[in-house]
């Protein structure tokens, strides 16, 4: 009997680069989720392949890669990469192919280009650029005596301007003066300067979006300013990954900041634990993020929902896979699923946590949720905020 040819996916990811970390963790995840499917038979009798591309983190190599994957490799289904670069900078070529496309967390990449065949597999919700750190302003706001002015230090980058967006409307919804903006350069290693700017502001709340090192750099440098505002982060991309939580240490202590996933009673979906144990297995012994924690729940549901899409439609037509992802909710390791305008999650699930009680660099001490307190929203809180950041900070002193 003939075997059945291979489901070859194809996508990118930032293997390199400055994002290469968090796209690492991604890879295993993936890898976990073909392996489990074949393990079982495959899609449809036919077993999966990924053909997969380092894009460095760059966008301008995300369309001509997406067109070396559907012309030269001639995949049967791409995906989408890592992260709002990644997917904005392919979105041109889908679209003008009118390819069926589930992103890997790109914040509100398709507020703008509202094509109907993309979807996020990012729990922001109908309004993901206010969702993402609406949580860090509702619970500022409770605070006593109530903290009443902001200010935001982001990133100079593509990826930095939905959350930045978003916290300008999450400022005003909830009371808060922004007193002052600043961005830097990608390639600020001080921060000194911007930090004193922040001081003179004399804010209440720091509002931070940042990549991985920058995110190491911003905190090294406000533990030993003499200025420390009440609450400090939101928006940082670094504070999840196994890699900055080793280099911070306890600096991260009181910093306040959204995640999509934490060992917490409220996220403990069927499955998603099963998951995180074959990943700990293979990411032992290599650089790969030891938890997965941030990358690999949503990476793993990313892959599910293509293939149930699949094995419902019976087949792999880019227009019959949109419309069924449209009308479905799915059943994934981060829970039910469902999609609506622009491709987003119909309800938002984005967690503001504060980092209490970090002793040492051993990563293991995150493993069981302990050092990562939910505090929004409500309904999936694990604790009290500890208030303000000066105290949270040196209470494990």
């Amino acid at each position: 009997m003939t075997a059945m040819p291979p489901i070859r996916i194809g996508y990118c990811l930032s293997l390199t680069g400055p994002l290469a970390g968090n796209s690492r963790s991604a890879q295993l995840a993936h890898d976990i989720w073909r392996d489990d499917v074949n393990g079982r038979g495959g899609i449809l009798g036919r077993p999966v392949e990924f053909v997969r591309y380092d894009d460095e983190g760059q966008p301008f190599k995300m369309a001509p890669l997406y067109a070396r994957l559907l012309d030269d490799d001639r995949v049967d289904l791409v995906v989408g990469g890592y992260g709002t670069n990644s997917i904005q900078g392919a979105m041109p070529e889908i679209m003008s192919r009118k390819r069926f496309f589930v992103g890997l967390m790109g914040l509100g990449a398709n507020n703008e280009l509202e094509y109907a065949d993309y979807f996020a597999m990012i729990p922001t919700g109908q309004d993901p650029n206010a969702s993402l750190t609406e949580g860090f302003f509702e619970v500022a706001a409770l605070q006593s005596p109530r903290p009443t002015t902001v200010a935001l230090l982001c990133a100079d980058a593509v990826f930095a301007r939905n959350p930045t967006l978003g916290a300008r409307a999450n400022a005003a919804k909830h009371g808060f003066t922004v007193v002052h903006e600043a961005t830097y350069p990608l390639t600020t290693t001080d921060f000194a300067p911007f930090l004193d700017d922040v001081a003179r502001s004399g804010c209440d709340l720091l509002f931070l979006c940042s990549y991985l090192q920058d995110s190491i750099d911003l905190v090294r440098a406000l533990d030993v300013h003499t200025f420390k505002p009440k609450m400090v982060g939101a928006s940082m991309i670094g504070p999840q990954n196994a890699d900055v939580r080793s280099a911070l240490g306890p600096l991260l202590n009181g910093i306040v900041n959204y995640e999509y996933w934490v060992p917490a009673p409220a996220l403990a979906f069927p499955g998603v634990n099963e998951m995180l144990e074959q990943y700990r297995s293979r990411a032992a012994d290599t650089e790969v993020d030891p938890l997965g924690h941030y990358m690999a729940p949503l990476a793993y549901a990313q892959m599910q929902v293509v293939a149930q899409a699949i094995e419902a439609t019976g087949g792999l037509d880019d227009r019959g896979l949109a419309d069924f992802v449209r009308r479905t909710t799915f059943t994934t390791v981060m829970g039910e699923i469902a999609f609506g305008a622009r491709g987003e999650w119909t309800n938002p699930r984005v967690l503001q946590v504060q980092f209490k009680g970090i002793d040492g660099r051993d990563t293991d001490q995150y493993r069981n949720g302990s050092r990562q307190t939910v505090v929004a929203p409500p309904e999936m809180a694990s604790g009290a905020l500890v208030y303000p950041y000066e105290s949270a900070r040196r209470a494990h002193l």
